[in-house]
């Protein structure tokens, strides 16, 4: 009897073992709020997105408040049409915010960071940010650096 109990004890660390490295992973893959759809979208063009993927964070002074829901290229315009979709909680963003695609850390994840402008009409579900920075791509700063160099 007390073989099968310590038995059971080590089945039940086990499974928690694997139950708390699958919330680990969902975690580190950013599904944990996935379907989380409580909230506004909002539409960003940019030039470039360098490695921008859909669930990528929105942040607003470091804090995150949403998500990229979707990433489309516009054969019109060329460029990149990202759908962020923000918390319902976080509403009173001005009309001429500002969005960028920042780095966390020198090689960490891209996201959009947004800044918030100055006017008193703010942004609704659909609206577009007109205001974007393309991501930096590190490669096209090392071409330019490295033929500003050649030139010398």
């Amino acid at each position: 009897m007390n073989t099968r109990t310590l038995e059971l004890l080590v089945g039940l660390f086990v499974a928690a073992g694997f139950a708390a490295l699958f919330m680990l992973a969902m975690s580190a893959s950013n599904l944990t709020s996935y379907g989380n759809s409580d909230g506004y979208t909002i539409k960003a063009h940019f030039d470039n997105i360098g490695g921008l993927k859909v669930r990528s964070p929105v942040a607003a002074s470091g804090v995150r408040i949403g998500r990229v829901t979707d990433i489309q290229y516009d054969s019109n315009g060329y460029e990149a049409i990202v759908t962020l979709s923000i918390e319902s909680r976080y509403d009173k963003f001005p009309v001429d915010t500002a969005a960028s695609i920042l780095t966390s850390g020198l090689l960490g994840e891209q996201y959009v960071g947004l800044e918030p402008g100055a006017e008193e009409e703010y942004l609704t579900s659909g609206d577009v940010v007109d205001i974007t920075q393309s991501a930096l791509v590190l490669e096209q700063i090392i071409g330019q650096f490295l033929y500003s160099k050649a030139d010398e």
